[in-house]
């Protein structure tokens, strides 16, 4: 991954510098009633049989994570729907983080082996794929970031909608 002030000629699209609106944990977004979304379904549910995931932990996840932007980049250069860092994208095999079924496909491989290193336990998962795998290793469960407790209050929220939700 390169960055550039050049658009990549084999892309039809700009980055969009995104700085995430729900990361504070202040944020007055209300996850509760926050409109649903019905994008990517064909790429989350091939991710989801891949990977052994619930669709709707990807939806929820995507959702928190960048607002189902796929050309979101994050201050601290997380890229894409996931919100996958270059390093992170790279061991996964990710060549274009922001094209939308590489991200999906990277990001649920890496929240699969999240939830396989902590038990399937999804709030330290949650907080692995937030904070690192070795904050949540260092602190012997969710660390206490309040971004860290936020985001993981914000996907199990969303996680409780899109298991209600018809996409």
């Amino acid at each position: 991954m390169a960055f550039s002030d050049k658009p990549p000629a084999d892309q039809s699209f700009s980055v969009l510098l995104y700085d995430c609106f729900a990361c504070d944990p202040a944020s007055k977004v209300d996850w509760r009633t926050i409109k649903l979304h019905r994008s990517f379904d064909k790429q989350i549910r091939e991710a989801a049989n891949t990977y052994a995931l619930e669709p709707a932990l990807i939806r929820a996840v995507i959702h928190a994570e960048s607002g189902f932007n796929p050309k979101a980049v994050s201050r601290t250069g997380a890229m894409g729907l996931m919100q996958l860092m270059p390093e992170t994208a790279r061991e996964l095999g990710v060549r274009n983080a922001f094209a939308p079924e590489q991200n999906i496909l990277g990001g649920s491989r890496y929240l699969a082996k999240m939830l396989k290193r902590f038990d399937g336990k999804l709030d330290q998962a949650l907080a692995a794929y937030n904070a690192g795998a070795t904050t949540v290793q260092d602190y012997r469960g969710v660390p206490p970031y309040p971004e860290t407790q936020a985001y993981i209050e914000r996907v199990n929220i969303l996680l409780k909608r899109y298991r209600n939700f018809r996409v």
